[in-house]
């Protein structure tokens, strides 16, 4: 069975930058896309970044040019820089598989557990 763990939230001030990490383990011999998606109180979870598995990126407009998303398919991994943050960026932080390929066998909509990001003023 597919399994994401996520890395890297915490507490920082304004300005400041964190690397989040998702690995996902198992069985798994391919993933198309991947991405990171956040959820802040009393709003809905929005999309970040994702990043196909041949590199093409999309962004949210809030964080162009302040976080870059990157993978490392040999590790199964999709890593979030987040540099300049900024207090609008508090929010519990989200990976997501849209696919994962274990032989025959296709998984669709993987989620991680979730990691806290907060940016104080």
């Amino acid at each position: 069975q597919v399994q994401l763990v996520e890395s890297g939230g915490g507490l920082v001030q304004a300005g400041g930058s964190l690397r989040l990490s998702c690995a996902a383990s198992g069985s798994i011999s391919s993933i198309n896309v991947m991405g990171w998606y956040r959820q802040a109180p009393g709003k809905q979870r929005e999309l970040v970044a994702d990043i196909g598995s041949r590199g093409s990126t999309n962004y949210a407009d809030s964080v162009k040019g302040r976080f870059t998303i990157s993978r490392d398919n040999a590790k199964n991994t999709v890593y979030l820089q987040m540099s300049s943050l900024k207090p609008e960026d508090t929010a519990v932080y989200y990976c997501h598989i849209d696919r994962v390929y274990s032989g025959a066998l296709v998984t669709y909509g993987l989620w991680g557990q979730g990691t806290q990001v907060t940016v104080s003023s």
